[in-house]
């Protein structure tokens, strides 16, 4: 199914995102997973995630803190994003 609205209409994009866990000494104890949604339509359910995105090589996990700011890609494409909302599940 192609999801995708014509060029030039909004398209919508829904991401739950479950971060990383890491132990004391470092090492990862729970991998990020992603469900995403476009269109209102399930494109992606609870994928495991290999570490974040890198241009070269494979990701891997490093710690860091329990929140990051959030990163948007546009890849130099004619791309806009309006009404962000993030949202904690607990």
């Amino acid at each position: 199914v192609n999801a995708s609205l014509p060029p030039g209409e909004w398209q919508e994009y829904d991401i739950i995102f479950t971060a990383p866990q890491f132990n004391a000494n470092g090492s990862l104890k729970s991998p990020a997973f992603i469900t995403a949604f476009h269109n209102g339509v399930l494109i992606q359910n609870h994928v495991e995630l290999k570490g974040p995105c890198v241009f070269i090589g494979e990701p891997k996990y490093v710690q860091h803190a329990p929140k990051l700011p959030l990163l948007l890609q546009d890849h130099g494409d004619a791309v806009r994003f309006r009404n962000i909302w993030v949202r904690e599940l607990n």
